[in-house]
């Protein structure tokens, strides 16, 4: 392997994953987004910012029916992608798309096509490169390609989900208020969940799922609480991050509809 790779195991040990040994790397995101997606009994998921696979691969373990895209444009983390699909045993029901999210040509291109999924999961690239200082090493996966792209980033998932559909994604708390801007007049039935490091602590992170089409008003789910008052994760937040329980969004999504997506 090359020195500038490790192979970790990840989501209570069910994927050994290649990755970078520095920047970007598997880890409590990916695992709680691939614990929030709904899965389905059959249908085609999307991982819209895959990196190296970690949430769509964790996604496919728990979602057995469904097939499952990476979608990716690192060229560092596409070849990282398409041998951790081989190498934990995804070949023919996990596919890698090398395309630009946020170009329409791009994704049609790869073979996407619009409208398709069922399900996307995603956690966007959390810096705004207009309210941070982003290193050239951190910035492909950290940052956005440019000031206020996260909105184009959620449009794009909309674009590829079927109406009805639903999207999952993960992100820091204090975009709460551009995400919900995001979703307007795409998806409804927004449901957020904070994350709390600890109970007496501000929220960390905000996971949020939509449903595309929805007229649903927004509601706010009780909090997830990671750590216990010494640091440890509590049982239910070491559950989670092992695939063994998934989160409970409080009702069934929309009857799923067919899959016009590609035959992965």
């Amino acid at each position: 392997m090359h020195e500038a790779t490790t192979r970790d195991r990840f989501f209570g040990g069910r994927l050994l994953l290649a990755q970078p040994r520095r920047g970007h790397r598997a880890g409590l995101d990916a695992a709680l987004l691939a614990a929030a997606a709904p899965a389905l009994a059959q249908g085609l998921a999307l991982d819209a910012g895959a990196g190296v696979g970690s949430a769509g691969l964790a996604f496919a373990t728990r979602a057995p029916g469904m097939r499952v895209g990476l979608i990716e444009n690192d060229p560092l983390a596409l070849p990282l992608a398409t041998a951790n699909v081989e190498s934990n045993g995804f070949a023919g029901r996990v596919s890698v798309f090398a395309a630009d999210l946020m170009s329409a040509r791009a994704r049609g291109v790869a073979g996407l096509v619009p409208e398709a999924a069922d399900v996307v999961l995603t956690n966007p690239p959390f810096l705004d490169p207009a309210r941070s200082r982003v290193s050239a090493e951190k910035a492909a996966a950290h940052a956005m390609p440019r000031p206020g792209a996260l909105a184009d980033w959620v449009k794009a998932c909309f674009a590829m989900l079927r109406s009805g559909g639903a999207l999952t994604l993960i992100h820091r708390a204090d975009a709460l208020g551009d995400l919900i801007r995001a979703c307007g007049g795409r998806g409804g039935d927004l449901r957020i969940l904070p994350v709390f490091a600890t109970a007496d602590a501000p929220a960390i992170r905000v996971l949020i799922r939509a449903v595309k089409g929805s007229r649903k008003p927004l509601s706010i789910r009780p909090g997830l609480v990671l750590h216990d008052a010494e640091g440890a994760y509590l049982p239910e937040t070491e559950a989670l991050l092992r695939g063994e329980t998934a989160i409970d969004w409080g009702e069934a999504l929309a009857k799923k509809g067919r899959s016009r997506g590609p035959a992965l």
